[in-house]
């Protein structure tokens, strides 16, 4: 248990920022399934639409330090790839 005032309020500010990226992770993974679901159809269009909208999510996510640059990269690029192929 936390003893000092200082080790009480990290572990407040620690607890605050756990839900707020928790929430940030599951917005993220609900806009990738969106993705996955379209692709799952055959969708091209809704598969394009929804990689544009997953797109400033991930960076976003960046941004916030939840996710690393080179996995948002690395999923981007995949799914990109498999968007593109749809159609062929």
């Amino acid at each position: 248990m936390a003893n000092t005032p200082q080790s009480k309020k990290r572990a407040l500010q620690n607890e605050r920022s756990y839900a707020v990226n928790k929430a940030r992770r599951s917005r993220i993974r609900t806009f990738l399934k969106k993705v996955e679901e379209a692709i799952a159809t055959g969708d091209k269009e809704a598969a394009a639409a929804a990689l544009r909208s997953v797109q400033p999510e991930l960076m976003r996510g960046v941004s916030k330090g939840i996710l690393h640059k080179n996995t948002v990269a690395r999923k981007m690029s995949r799914l990109s790839s498999r968007v593109k192929t749809l159609g062929a």
